[in-house]
């Protein structure tokens, strides 16, 4: 089995030192032509090894292609090639989307009355074990209620407030 090695985009990280993250947008590694030994990209300088590294094989199940994630962190131990096999049930995989929770209306309605009772804030504090409890009680995790509160504490203070000012336009 012979492999062919392509170098794409640099992903060396040039503001590291400022605690931010910046690559310089060199989109393909180029191989300097005045020096063939070199291991220097001609667009952006940056050693080879700081491009994404993608290896073609042939194999007899079709194209199959090994790609190697490198953590630029320090530590070599956790680099392993990942083998990405090409194939339209790939493609369709990746589409899938995230499971959407749903809620029934009496859920609703109970996360509803407790956010009230609660500010509308979720805290560590002196509330924990009533909060577990409540979680409990109504069949959701503390993260999903946690993200319930943050999608609806804007819409339902904003409809009772808009259910008020229509009650005082109506005269």
């Amino acid at each position: 089995m012979e492999a062919e090695h392509k170098y794409r985009e640099c992903l060396r990280n040039h503001a590291a030192s400022l605690g931010s993250y910046a690559t310089d947008g060199c989109g393909e590694f180029t191989r300097d032509d005045t020096s063939p030994a070199t291991l220097q990209c001609a667009a952006c300088g940056c050693h080879r090894n700081f491009h994404r590294k993608i290896t073609y094989s042939s194999s007899s199940r079709g194209r199959q292609t090994t790609m190697e994630l490198v953590d630029y962190s320090g530590d070599r131990s956790d680099r392993r090639p990942l083998e990405v096999v090409e194939s339209p049930e790939a493609a369709e995989m990746s589409e899938k989307k995230r499971f959407r929770t749903k809620f029934t209306v009496e859920q609703k309605e109970k996360m509803l009355g407790f956010a009230e009772k609660l500010g509308w804030k979720l805290q560590r504090k002196n509330e924990d074990d009533e909060v577990e409890r409540f979680c409990r009680g109504v069949g959701v995790s503390r993260q999903v209620f946690k993200v319930w509160m943050h999608n609806h504490k804007n819409s339902s203070s904003s409809a009772s407030t808009g259910n008020a000012s229509s009650l005082t336009t109506d005269q």
